[in-house]
């Protein structure tokens, strides 16, 4: 297949748009990785949604129960990138909802950010990887295409990476996270924080000074003064 055909695939504008119809071909899924998914394939996160419920870029495809798109405000200006659906988001269709989530939500309503409204929650990859383990570079790299339009739907101000393999697969930064969480990154001209993923805290529930959980509240802090100073 040629680069030109791999673009008509979506019967895309000169200008990278969606075709005179003013949506891409629905029916026709980018089923191999090797068949990119250009910047303006989706019109609004709906399609995008759709497409990843019947994609097979990747084998996480065929043990899926439902693709785990997204939750909260898609017009949020903080977007929070996990690394892959676990058991319950497996199940329900919707990211952190276990008591990884549940922590988080704690996390950022302690500094008065409701998900609702503030926050738009994402993974690297949309479908559950066996027995959750970390997915795979081929894994992340097919389904990165549908986060990149997540981004670019969505347009936050602030990204928050949780845990190293957000951090790798999006800026492709590969220091470990206890060494750069809590630092301002810039990628693609937009502010991103990588933190520790709520897991992390989970196995570490101490809250003494110093501790995941303590240098977390900390992050989270500078990320709610970063908001508050934007806004302003």
């Amino acid at each position: 297949m040629s680069n030109e055909d791999q673009l008509n695939l979506f019967d895309l504008s000169p200008d990278g748009e969606a075709g005179a119809s003013g949506f891409f071909q629905q029916d026709l899924i980018p089923t191999s990785a090797k068949i990119p998914v250009p910047p303006g394939t989706y019109p609004t996160m709906a399609p995008l949604a759709k497409h990843c419920n019947e994609c097979y870029r990747c084998d996480l495809g065929k043990t899926r129960t439902h693709a785990v798109v997204g939750r909260g405000n898609l017009q949020a200006p903080i977007m929070i990138i996990g690394e892959a659906p676990g058991q319950n988001e497996d199940e329900t269709g919707l990211p952190f909802v276990g008591k990884s989530g549940q922590l988080l939500d704690k996390i950022l309503a302690s500094v008065g950010l409701e998900t609702e409204r503030d926050i738009y929650i994402c993974n690297m990859v949309k479908c559950r990887p066996p027995d959750n383990r970390v997915p795979t570079p081929a894994e992340i790299a097919a389904c990165k295409p549908y986060l990149l339009e997540q981004i670019r739907l969505v347009n936050p101000k602030i990204i928050l990476l949780t845990g190293a393999t957000a951090v790798k697969g999006v800026t492709g930064d590969k220091r470990g996270i206890t060494k750069i969480r809590g630092t301002w990154l810039e990628w693609e001209s937009r502010l991103c924080m990588p933190i520790f993923h709520p897991a992390y805290l989970l196995r570490n529930p101490s809250r003494e000074q110093g501790s995941p959980k303590w240098l977390m509240w900390q992050d989270i802090q500078a990320v709610r003064a970063k908001l508050d100073e934007i806004h302003n």
